[in-house]
């Protein structure tokens, strides 16, 4: 099945509800088994499944003090490019932003919709960093 931007946007919006749940179950679910994530660019990657699920969940982000938004913007074969927003709030209020990311994901898929390799690049307005 040919890879789309719906599907692929499908992907992202399950990337931000294992987010914001941290439920180890979504988070696996969004990886092939041999998957790799590229954090930075210049840093080696994460390799595999539960590897990706645990530098997920250590550490979390306090619930509510977050939020992105992410959208396909380029498709070729079984890749995708997107492009979005991560922004940081002092506290669950989110009345105060504390750090605000631009991102762009590089992704590969499996024919099930399932990443294979993601590669991250993020910038920020103050060379703020995340985390």
């Amino acid at each position: 099945m040919p890879l789309t931007k719906e599907k692929v946007a499908g992907w992202l919006a399950a990337y931000l509800r294992a987010w914001e749940t941290y439920d180890p179950d979504a988070i696996g679910d969004l990886f092939v088994e041999e998957a790799t994530y590229e954090y930075h660019p210049y840093e080696e990657p994460v390799r595999g499944r539960l590897a990706i699920v645990a530098s997920w969940l250590e550490p979390k982000d306090a619930p509510g003090t977050y939020e992105g938004h992410y959208e396909p913007i380029a498709i070729d074969g079984d890749l995708a490019v997107a492009h979005g927003r991560t922004r940081y709030f002092r506290d669950a209020s989110k009345a105060e932003l504390d750090r605000e990311f631009d991102n762009i994901f590089v992704i590969r898929f499996d024919d099930q919709g399932r990443c294979r390799s993601i590669r991250e690049w993020w910038m920020s307005p103050h060379g703020q960093r995340p985390g």
